[in-house]
């Protein structure tokens, strides 16, 4: 085909949905993630589209200290310390601005927030995104979609990310695993965000079935210098005693520690010219978490999945932000320090780093960097010879489109690295693999995305069977022994059909990535 249009194709008695063909294909296919996804994932807000509240102001009597010794649902945790001066049960003051729903569910976990944050930061920088469809103040705690405001949304989102990150430097002085429902019956809610808890800060002197009574003050998180935290109240200002308030898991651990860093790191880039003032904040915040934990034995504690990644592939990032933000050499070094602990795990995010570091590095690093390119592409001829789509097809209790599309972004940047090595093809298979070329149907993972796509996932509204435009899901799971599946008809399948953030930004990436290679 020559000719831009639509398309249909039939073979024999079938024939398939109509398509498009045409030089522009992916320009605008990440829009409803921008524009949908992460204003509706938008927690501290109310979020509105024309006569459509998607949920109202949520979690304002964030958050309650977590005990010590305890597990919690969801793989939060913590040992006997909390890291913290507040005690069980003791509200935390200044963690109710900021952040998105972590996924279908409404917990603020820390490393999603990184990831995506950082996922973002990089697509504005490596693609100079600019869209204006949003309305979102912090002063009035208030998102309005298909409202421009005259401002770049993937800088307020950014900023929106950001914000959740520095407020636990600011209440706590270091990064935590996150923020999440105390009772269990909270867990699985369904339905308005802002429907469960009452928004009044837990006061244990107080009747829970008394009027609350009326304190503190407004906030506005953008500014540097906050109201003291002693102050500091939901919106309304005003206590209850009700105990329905949120917990925070507060261990101060150094790989959640270098990965909050390096997101601070990056954002006090994009951020420059749009907040100043949280732009140095956050440099300085990242500066600080460096040299912290390099005076001290790293922190170790592990528990699941919110107490950070791989302690060296945390550093590495941290690393690298820095080292683009401030060129100084100390970083670069550490850089060349860590690379032979990442060459075990020379992909995703790691790859990127190492790309982006490169021109700051030695003959001898970019060498290195090249043969472990080289090495990459044997195990993608492993890849091929395991499935014809030529994608990682992860085997876990989650589905893999995560592996897909971080494969399809490090192939990128390799390609940008080494062109001569590295075949655009590899970037448009994560693409196509997203868009249909997958086993079990040809549905689209991109809600409101391609012809036919996942319109029944598990996002915060999957009691309706319905979705949220832009929101990627996990897609097919391998079910033992050999068997893909992926319930496009059942959204309460987490596994195969919940969307997460850090998904939503990788799929911003990949889009502009393919959409750049292609119009060269």
């Amino acid at each position: 085909m020559e000719e831009s249009g639509i398309y249909q194709l039939q073979y024999g008695d079938q024939l398939t949905s109509a398509f498009r063909i045409g030089e522009k294909i992916f320009a605008d296919v990440w829009q409803p993630t921008l524009d949908y996804f992460f204003p509706v994932q938008m927690d501290h807000m109310r979020v509105r589209e024309a006569y459509r509240v998607w949920h109202g102001l949520s979690h304002m009597d964030d958050a309650l200290q977590a005990p010590p010794n305890y597990e919690h649902f969801d793989l939060f945790a913590h040992d006997e310390n909390l890291d913290t001066k507040f005690k069980p049960f003791e509200h935390i003051p200044g963690l109710n601005y900021g952040g998105w729903y972590d996924a279908g569910d409404f917990d603020i976990r820390t490393q999603s927030q990184y990831q995506a944050v950082l996922g973002l930061v990089l697509a504005y920088e490596e693609f100079g995104i600019n869209r204006d469809n949003t309305t979102v103040s912090q002063e009035k705690k208030y998102t309005e979609i298909n409202r421009p405001d005259g401002k770049n949304d993937l800088l307020q989102q950014i900023e929106h990310g950001t914000l959740a990150l520095i407020a636990q430097h600011r209440a706590i002085g270091h990064a935590i695993p996150g923020i999440v429902e105390a009772h269990l019956y909270q867990y699985p809610h369904l339905g308005d965000g802002s429907t469960k808890t009452d928004n009044l800060i837990y006061n244990a002197k107080m009747d829970p079935h008394a009027a609350s009574r009326k304190v503190g003050k407004m906030y506005n998180p953008s500014t540097v210098d906050p109201t003291p935290l002693e102050d500091v109240m939901p919106e309304d200002g005003r206590y209850s005693g009700r105990f329905d308030d949120r917990w925070a898991f507060t261990s101060n651990t150094t790989a959640l520690n270098y990965g909050s860093a390096a997101a601070l790191a990056a954002a006090s880039r994009a951020l420059r010219g749009h907040n100043d003032a949280l732009a140095d904040e956050c440099l300085v915040t990242a500066q600080k978490v460096w040299q912290f934990e390099a005076g001290r034995k790293p922190n170790t504690f592990f528990f699941g999945n919110t107490t950070g990644g791989k302690l060296e592939d945390e550093k590495l990032k941290a690393a690298v932000q820095l080292l683009l933000s401030t060129r100084d050499s100390r970083y670069s070094t550490a850089v060349k320090e860590l690379l032979p602990d990442i060459k075990e795990r020379f992909w995703g995010e790691n790859v990127a780093m190492l790309v982006l570091a490169r021109p700051f590095m030695d003959e001898a690093f970019n060498g290195e960097l090249r043969e472990l390119a080289e090495n990459h592409l044997l195990k993608v001829g492993d890849i091929e010879q395991e499935n014809p789509y030529g994608v990682p097809i992860t085997r876990g209790s989650w589905a893999g489109n995560s592996a897909v599309m971080g494969f399809g972004i490090g192939n990128y940047w390799l390609h940008k690295a080494f062109p001569d090595l590295i075949d655009v093809e590899l970037v448009y298979r994560s693409l196509n693999y997203l868009f249909g070329t997958h086993p079990d149907s040809n549905y689209s993972f991109v809600s409101g995305v391609g012809a036919r796509s996942q319109t029944n996932a598990y996002g915060n509204n999957r009691a309706d069977f319905s979705f949220i435009p832009g929101g990627v899901v996990p897609g097919v799971l391998v079910l033992a022994p050999d068997y893909p599946e992926n319930k496009s008809d059942w959204p309460f399948f987490w596994g195969q059909n919940e969307y997460v953030i850090p998904m939503g930004s990788a799929y911003i990436f990949l889009t502009h990535a393919a959409e750049k290679l292609l119009s060269r």
